[in-house]
């Protein structure tokens, strides 16, 4: 792979979590030595210290002063109050990881309290449940070294679709793709808690659409709930991107809002089309996409219990 291949000394913060767990497995297989640190208890295989990052112990200190790697598996709240200790125990030739949803606070905080460390943020844009493989890992580079590009064909190595943005322009795109959506699809449940609607008759009766709905929001109530807290108060963009969402709720209420304008029907169209044209070049392909899922969504039973029946 590179010049560093099985010799490096790496360490993940909050490795007995699934962000962790994932990194540990990468950085394992190029054949590096692994320690993980978390406040809970051993989370994955190989070396593992119990300790807080933020206020290090000595056995956690001797190994951060003689690491290669230093990854934080973490929440914003922690990575940037461990950043300076950090600073002042890891060498300078080493390379700090983040692995936030928002990017900008903590590339300011390294320019400021690391500014010799070779540095880099990942941000893994799925669940890590659903593998690597083939999946985007937004990259920002907050300072370019060769660990860091060591780093990168890891990545790639291992599937990953490696991408690259600047801070700003991550936590832009981020809150478009992450925030704005997580909050249309916790709106929806909200919206159908409110409806008191019997879920079995829906699922009887759900088209496709709303069955992917419904699969989303499960999948989003069913994790857990710091990650999406992140996604939502962290990026100081996601403000923005849910007043975009609320925003485009009331411009089609008032559409077809009883009372409407004679001219109503046209604007609902003319909304519709600059929708169309704001997908550009892949309307068509996210069309077909939308056309394959739909395709392999499971049919619900022929009975549902409760539903047509009588007794």
């Amino acid at each position: 792979m590179s010049d560093y291949e099985g010799q490096l000394r790496c360490i993940v913060v909050g490795g007995a979590g699934a962000v962790g767990q994932m990194f540990t497995e990468l950085l394992t297989t190029s054949g590096s030595r692994v320690c993980t640190v978390d406040t809970a208890q051993q989370g994955s295989r190989g070396q593992h210290l119990q300790s807080d990052i933020k206020a290090p112990d000595g056995a956690t200190r001797t190994e951060l002063s003689t690491a290669d790697v230093v990854l934080l598996a973490v929440s914003e709240k922690v990575a940037l109050a461990a950043l300076p200790v950090l600073a002042g125990i890891v060498r300078p030739d080493a390379l700090l990881v983040d692995t936030l949803s928002v990017k900008s606070s903590f590339s300011e905080a390294v320019r400021r309290v690391a500014p010799g460390h070779q540095a880099i943020g990942l941000n893994p844009m799925f669940a890590p449940s659903l593998g690597l493989s083939g999946r985007p890992v937004a990259t920002v580079v907050h300072h370019d070294g060769p660990l860091v590009h060591w780093l990168l064909e890891l990545v790639r190595n291992g599937g990953g679709r490696v991408v690259a943005v600047e801070a700003s322009e991550h936590d832009r795109l981020a809150a478009a793709s992450q925030a704005l959506t997580h909050a249309a699809v916790l709106a929806f449940g909200a919206a159908l808690a409110e409806l008191d609607v019997d879920l079995e008759t829906l699922y009887a009766l759900a088209p496709p659409p709303h069955a992917v709905m419904l699969a989303l929001l499960a999948r989003i109530v069913s994790g857990t709930p710091e990650v999406y807290w992140d996604v939502q108060a962290g990026n100081p963009l996601a403000p923005e991107a849910r007043k975009a969402l609320s925003a485009g709720v009331r411009q089609f209420d008032a559409l077809v809002a009883p009372g409407f304008a004679p001219t109503a029907e046209a604007d609902f169209a003319a909304a519709l089309d600059r929708i169309r044209a704001a997908l550009g070049g892949r309307l068509g392909d996210y069309s077909q996409l939308c056309t394959s899922l739909f395709a392999r969504l499971p049919q619900p039973p022929e009975e549902t219990p409760g539903v047509g029946t009588h007794t």
